[in-house]
């Protein structure tokens, strides 16, 4: 069900003109002022109607105007005060629905903030924090974790490396994490052209769900040995992974081949290096 604001919105474009605001490099910051294309991007979790959403950097509150439409509760974490006023206008125009944090994402307990209740996770993520946030999300100890889904736009280099395949050029740490115990996709592809101001590269929107973990594997532990494999990964395993306690000795009682480099790991295969570690 479609929301309407109690009153009319001036085109966002208009809105950020009145404020005089403009997209900070220093916060990698693009704006998005394509309602239609907004409006996609927000249906792409499914059924928001009346569903928590926890949103970072909103900026002006683009993106947020379309969850706020598709009827979503909205929990949106801002560090640029310049965008607040923007902010409390919208949360104006939809009554109850939208909950403002003056804070940096990276320092947020989202779990805590929702209170606990299963939410969705929707974001034009930042382009200095969007790596290191996806990251965190990936690597909660409870699993299934609190949200539902990510649906978040990166650089599409970084989006081609989360649902990259072993053995191609984007594969690495970030394939694994985000492969091992979710399903991820590339669910739209967004041309610079779309930002203002346009960034020199081109986006792209990824969605992921969780899946089935598999047993007896500590996620700290794959999170460790990605770091060591995939930050060296010129070189072969049994020196890149030579700094973790019993690593390059389950590589033998695997039968992985201590020569290999990271990027010929499947992620069967680093999960299975993992367990035996766990």
């Amino acid at each position: 069900m479609t929301r309407q604001p109690t009153h009319i919105l001036p085109p966002l474009r208009e809105t950020v003109r009145a404020h005089g605001l403009q997209a900070s490099k220093a916060l990698g910051q693009n704006f998005l002022f394509d309602e239609q294309l907004l409006d996609r991007i927000a249906a792409l979790p499914g059924d928001l109607d009346g569903a928590t959403v926890f949103e970072v950097g909103p900026g002006p509150g683009g993106l947020t105007r379309a969850l706020l439409r598709a009827g979503a509760r909205v929990i949106a974490v801002e560090r640029d005060d310049r965008c607040l006023p923007l902010l409390g206008e919208l949360g104006e125009a939809f009554p109850g629905q939208l909950t403002v944090v003056a804070d940096d994402a990276m320092a947020i307990d989202v779990d805590a903030l929702t209170g606990g209740v299963p939410y969705h996770i929707v974001a034009n993520l930042p382009y200095n924090v969007g790596t290191a946030l996806f990251v965190r999300w990936l690597e909660p100890a409870n699993w299934p974790p609190k949200w539902l889904s990510l649906t978040l736009m990166f650089q599409l280099e970084v989006a081609e490396r989360i649902v990259a395949g072993v053995g191609t050029n984007a594969y690495g740490r970030l394939s694994v994490l985000a492969q091992w115990r979710t399903a991820a996709k590339i669910a739209m592809k967004v041309h610079r052209s779309a930002f203002t101001p346009p960034p020199k590269v081109m986006s792209a929107i990824v969605h992921v769900t969780p899946a089935v973990q598999p047993e007896g594997v500590d996620p700290k532990i794959l999170s460790k040995l990605t770091e060591k494999g995939f930050g060296q990964r010129r070189k072969m395993l049994r020196q890149s992974l030579k700094g973790m306690a019993g690593a390059v000795e389950a590589l033998d009682t695997l039968g992985i081949d201590p020569t290999r480099r990271a990027e010929t790991v499947s992620v069967a295969e680093w999960v299975a290096l993992a367990r035996t570690l766990s």
